[in-house]
């Protein structure tokens, strides 16, 4: 797995050089490399930048070219001219997560004490660390307050992450389809995707790297599993039904009969190609520790507390990865910390990744807040 950024956007920068950057683990990391990309122009006064949260298997080509798929960037149906995130208004910047594996560090890089690839040797990180790392790249590009920091997803926990805990630069936030917490059950679907990673034998206790090995099978059938949660049931009945797969009846053994099985080897097997199994680990690690309010003492308001953000909280009735009860908990934390917060739940049945898809109603919502908060923020509307 190479990176070969063609696109002239693309950019690598090492932060915390000088003063190493302090983990919620208790580690310490210096010298982090992340790498970013940026969309528009930033005007004059620094008041126009969005940065843009990718979720768990995102990065940052969000509106551009992925340079290992060659498909076109996960947000580019949001991302562009005239678009609800337009370059011709905005600047737009996204990065790679801190633990990621498309050129922020992470657990693939070469541990300095030891002169090989971190593997499981890479200290555990947390959405907080995350947005730590983007804090840093913030101070880095020399912008005060971001206009809105934006996601959905695990991009959604780093949206709220910053609220919190930056809310003096973060003049709005959208956080979509996601919660203040991961639930029992989300948690319960990661430690399958992590338990099928590393029963893989090629996963080699972490260090696969070393030998010239990848658990591609583990990790192929933990995307399987992680994408069911994506969709939802009348998505899955819509899009396949009880269709087979090029062929007129059952086979009566284990092949792919359905179009469902090929669709999720699909997913499963592209997946790898792109994605670093120890990174997949980590990651979800990360969303699963993710608890706001156990952070403020057990209280959700505490969190935002006296906070000036504004926020536009979205969901969508048929998530059942992040429910719609559960964006209605952060909007009542918001209320009861008397915070400025607007709320939409869309009808929809593509379940959580209807905020990757065309949406039309997510596609207003979104066009219609940014455009009251703009002239609120002075900026040209």
């Amino acid at each position: 797995m190479s990176i070969i950024p063609t696109e002239p956007n693309h950019h690598t920068v090492i932060l915390a050089k000088d003063t190493p950057m302090p983990l919620d683990c208790g580690a310490m990391m210096s010298d982090i490399s992340v790498a970013y990309n940026t969309y528009g122009k930033l005007n004059e006064d620094k008041s126009n930048a969005i940065l843009v949260c990718h979720a768990l298997t995102g990065d940052q080509f969000a509106a551009s070219r992925q340079p290992l798929t060659g498909k076109d960037g996960w947000w580019s149906i949001m991302i562009g001219p005239g678009k609800v995130l337009d370059t011709d208004k905005y600047f737009i910047v996204c990065s790679n997560v801190l633990g990621g594996c498309m050129g922020t560090t992470g657990p693939k890089d070469i541990n300095p004490e030891t002169g090989k690839p971190y593997g499981i040797d890479f200290p555990i990180i947390t959405i907080g660390d995350m947005v730590r790392t983007q804090a840093l790249l913030q101070e880095y590009l020399e912008i005060p307050t971001w206009f809105s920091v934006i996601g959905g997803s695990m991009g959604g926990m780093q949206v709220l992450q910053w609220a919190s805990a930056y809310p003096d630069k973060c003049f709005s936030a959208i956080p979509i389809a996601t919660a203040a917490k991961h639930s029992a059950q989300n948690i319960a679907f990661h430690e399958v995707g992590r338990q099928a990673v590393m029963a893989d034998p090629e996963w080699l206790g972490g260090k696969y790297l070393e030998q010239g090995k990848n658990p591609r099978a583990g990790l192929a059938v933990a995307r399987m599993a992680a994408h069911v949660t994506y969709l939802s049931e009348s998505a899955l009945h819509r899009k396949f039904g009880r269709n087979l797969q090029d062929r007129d009846s059952l086979t009566y053994g284990f092949e792919a009969d359905f179009q469902v099985e090929s669709y999720l080897r699909y997913q499963g097997i592209n997946f790898v190609d792109r994605f670093d199994a120890n990174s997949y680990l980590y990651i979800t690690r990360a969303m699963d520790y993710f608890d706001l309010a156990e952070d403020h003492g057990g209280s959700l308001p505490k969190a935002f507390e006296n906070t000036s953000t504004r926020f536009c909280v979205v969901s969508f009735s048929s998530d059942w990865l992040f429910p719609t009860s559960e964006s209605r908990d952060v909007v009542r934390a918001l209320i009861a910390a008397a915070a400025n917060v607007s709320f939409v739940e869309i009808e929809t049945d593509k379940g959580h990744d209807a905020f990757l898809l065309d949406t039309p109603e997510m596609l207003q919502t979104i066009g219609g807040f940014l455009k009251s908060t703009a002239i609120s923020r002075g900026l040209d509307a």
